[in-house]
């Protein structure tokens, strides 16, 4: 099986290029530089499978880079793909995100969730899942991918701030709030168990278990051998507290259950804690 990563260096291509060299007899994987134009020029026809993980994340959004959120997030996976199916690609995954939904204020997502994105990223990469759903036919299967939060060693993001207050606090708000997360490994495993299945469709791989925002932050600190305390002292306070960066900490925001039942979560190979101690210690 050729598969080809279009996004080079990125920390989810990476990390799936070197979960399969686990089957170096069954997968050939090449990757692709998107920030040049000189992709355009790649003979897509030797592959069997692209996978798009190129994108923009982890920048603040304003109105000058507005516009770079939808030629990245959305044309260039449009034209990505379209150059896939004319070569004759017979699988295209997208990586796209939770976003697409917006702010969700149940805080749980099901299959009726409205897709309501509120910001640009999220926005982008909606009409970017619009744009290649219209590309699908029986010869080039689609693949969309709406992962929540992804972490792993090395991963950027909302794990690194947790990291660093796990680190660096003495004590910890004790709310117990529920996140549905994905650990990168098992996020490529899932990939892999598509490729395998040459399917197409929507799908939301998240970890088995739903992770506690300061039960994270306990690990973290436990991986390191440090203790850190958790306090119900200030949860008054954060409960009534209208601010986004307490509800992205320690808001609900999960997928339920039975949204995906694709492969019944056989693609979670790592557990929780062992998640956590690989991310911090490798």
């Amino acid at each position: 099986m050729k598969i080809l990563i279009t996004g080079a260096n990125s920390y989810i291509g990476t990390s799936f290029e070197k979960w399969v060299t686990q089957y170096p007899d069954k997968y050939n994987v090449e990757t692709v530089d998107m920030i040049s134009g000189i992709w355009r020029n790649k003979d897509f026809t030797s592959f069997d499978v692209v996978y798009h993980v190129a994108g923009i994340v982890h920048i603040k959004e304003t109105k000058k880079n507005a516009d770079l959120y939808y030629r990245v997030n959305r044309d260039l996976v449009v034209e990505t793909a379209t150059k896939a199916k004319a070569a004759g690609v017979k699988q295209f995954i997208f990586l796209s995100s939770m976003s697409v939904y917006g702010d969700v204020e149940s805080g749980i997502i099901n299959k009726d969730t409205i897709l309501k994105p509120k910001s640009n990223y999220g926005k982008s990469k909606l009409q970017a899942e619009e744009g290649i759903t219209a590309l699908a036919d029986d010869n080039f299967k689609i693949a969309i991918l709406r992962p929540p939060m992804i972490y792993g060693r090395g991963c950027k993001g909302n794990y690194q701030t947790l990291r660093k207050y796990s680190l660096k606090l003495p004590f910890f708000p004790d709310i117990k709030n529920k996140r549905s997360m994905i650990y990168v490994d098992n996020l490529s495993e899932f990939v892999r168990v598509l490729i395998d299945d040459e399917v197409s469709g929507i799908f939301y791989p998240q970890n088995m278990e739903y992770m506690c925002t300061s039960e994270m932050v306990r690990l973290i600190a436990e991986a390191h051998g440090k203790q850190i305390s958790l306090t119900k002292i200030f949860n008054p306070i954060l409960k009534i507290a209208k601010i986004n960066l307490v509800n992205k900490v320690f808001g609900d925001l999960v997928y339920e259950t039975d949204i995906d039942t694709y492969k019944n979560t056989k693609y979670c190979v790592v557990g929780m804690r062992q998640s956590i101690q690989a991310s911090e210690k490798g």
